[in-house]
């Protein structure tokens, strides 16, 4: 597999000679100052381009191009917006880039109630607490319909919690929900996070996947002409938020989205995390079973709690069999002659990054150490493959 890392641009804490000597060869960017539906230039492209090229480094995927709540809803200038992807999508081809990662997640990208999560060893980690969320949801936010979506129970537990909260807790809990993703091309307030809920409100989950199905029919086309291959990234959490449909958190829905759309650029972001949160999803399965419309890889992993909660454990210890999932990757890319790019997904916060000022998730030696861990798994999945080791 080709090691790569996620590259926010010039502003990242973390640099391309980190990158470097972290012992990536490529890069994971994209151009986060033209995500408002806008189209992507020849211009912008090659000027990102250079500066991951002057590193030693290549690019080779793109993650993300935005999709605008417009295309997903198809409401207002939608059709201005599939056009702007397209032209979009054309500028990463004559680019050279080959791999595009996208979402099609209603408002939200991925969602954590805490970004700072204790672990025992000092450092901190990324959790979803679903009763945290529930007080948020319910409570806070006070969103219409919200009760019926939780157990009483949730719900009493959650109140319970909020009567003990501080102000400076509720407020950072708004932010890490609503607020707060590195590279969102929209953040919201709590009203305006009401108001575009209110767009949502008709639209239910066989809507969605519909509107899905017709956005990927027509980027895949233009994918195909442009020779990048497209490949969807997964819900996060993969299961409903603020009563927003979810089209894409089962291997059931990704397989639904293949089969609509069977064009060869039409393929899957396996993002163990993401759907290593669902215990309905084994992940080694998956891997076997989308095979050739992988084209991109996050692997990280999470450790589940019996209500829901979840919270990103070490990369080679929670619940997704990454030596299993790496097994079937290697067996895909020699089946199919083709290297598939994997990035270490949501490091810890650990040793001198704490205190310092990064992206979640994204900081380097959680990430570095992340990689390390998997390059072992990769070296010694080859080695047993070639019998070297017994």
């Amino acid at each position: 597999m080709k090691q790569t890392w996620r590259w926010f641009g010039p502003d990242d804490p973390v640099t391309l000679a980190h990158v470097r000597q972290a012992g990536a060869t490529g890069v994971v960017s994209a151009l986060h100052h033209m995500n408002r539906g806008q189209a992507w230039t020849d211009e912008e492209m090659a000027r990102r381009k250079a500066m991951i090229e002057a590193a030693g480094l290549t690019w080779d995927v793109v993650e993300s191009i935005a999709v605008p709540e417009a295309i997903k809803t198809r409401t207002g200038d939608y059709r201005q917006k599939i056009d702007n992807h397209k032209a979009s999508l054309r500028a990463v081809g004559r680019a050279g880039i080959k791999v595009c990662c996208y979402n099609f997640m209603a408002i939200t990208d991925w969602t954590r109630t805490d970004l700072d999560w204790p672990l025992a060893n000092g450092g901190t980690a990324l959790r979803f607490d679903i009763v945290d969320f529930c007080a948020y949801d319910v409570l806070i936010l006070k969103r219409r319909g919200a009760e019926a979506d939780h157990p009483k129970s949730r719900i009493e537990a959650a109140r319970q919690r909020l009567s003990s909260w501080p102000e400076s807790k509720i407020s950072q809990l708004e932010r890490n929900l609503i607020d707060w993703v590195p590279a969102r091309e929209t953040v919201y307030d709590r009203q305006s996070f009401l108001r575009q809920l209110d767009e949502y409100r008709d639209i239910t989950v066989d809507g969605l996947r519909e509107h899905l199905f017709l956005f990927v029919r027509e980027i895949a086309a233009t994918a195909e002409e442009a020779g990048v291959r497209l490949a969807i990234h997964p819900d996060d959490p993969p299961f409903p938020l603020f009563g927003l449909p979810r089209v894409n958190s089962t291997a059931a829905d990704t397989a639904r989205l293949l089969e609509a759309v069977p064009s060869p650029a039409n393929g899957v972001t396996l993002c163990t995390g993401s759907y290593g949160a669902n215990p309905a999803n084994d992940l080694t399965a998956m891997a076997r079973q989308f095979g050739s419309r992988i084209h991109f890889a996050h692997l990280r992993n999470t450790r589940r709690e019996a209500d829901g909660s979840f919270y990103e454990s070490e990369h080679l210890d929670g619940d997704t069999d990454m030596i299993g999932v790496v097994a079937a990757l290697r067996d895909i890319e020699t089946a199919g002659a083709r290297e598939i790019p994997m990035r270490p997904d949501h490091g810890h916060l650990i040793v001198d990054d704490i205190g310092k000022k990064v992206n979640p998730g994204y900081s380097c030696i959680g990430r570095l150490k992340g990689l390390a861990e998997l390059r072992g798994v990769m070296r010694t999945v080859d080695a047993f493959r070639a019998g070297k080791v017994h």
